[in-house]
């Protein structure tokens, strides 16, 4: 199991337009591709020295193999709708982690 985290640095003066672009538009569209079983979006609470709200989205994908599906046959488009919207008014970066292992707690 692999989770594509997409972390967003958004300038305040559009962050309530992108956060409902997000949740209305953005994440199912993602999620519509097939290829990802759930995606979580948090806020980021430590403040940027340079201003702004940060959000991470966490998708998490079954293989190696449907990531790359993903980045060849979904990401372009999909990160152009994001660059057309919003141009330089967030700054985003990706990482790729891979679930080594998983806990929970059981209570009684």
């Amino acid at each position: 199991m692999y989770i594509y985290n997409v972390t967003s640095s958004i300038d305040d003066s559009i962050h309530q337009q992108w956060l409902t672009w997000m949740k209305e538009e953005h994440i199912p569209q993602v999620l519509a591709t097939g290829k990802f079983e759930k995606a979580t979006l948090s806020r980021v609470l430590i403040e940027e020295d340079m201003g702004g709200v940060t959000y991470s989205v966490q998708y998490r994908v079954a293989s190696r193999e449907v990531l790359d599906a993903y980045y060849n046959e979904d990401a372009p488009k999909l990160r152009s709708e994001g660059l057309r919207k919003f141009a330089d008014k967030v700054l985003a970066f990706r990482t790729e982690l891979e679930i080594v292992d998983e806990y929970s707690v059981t209570f009684n």
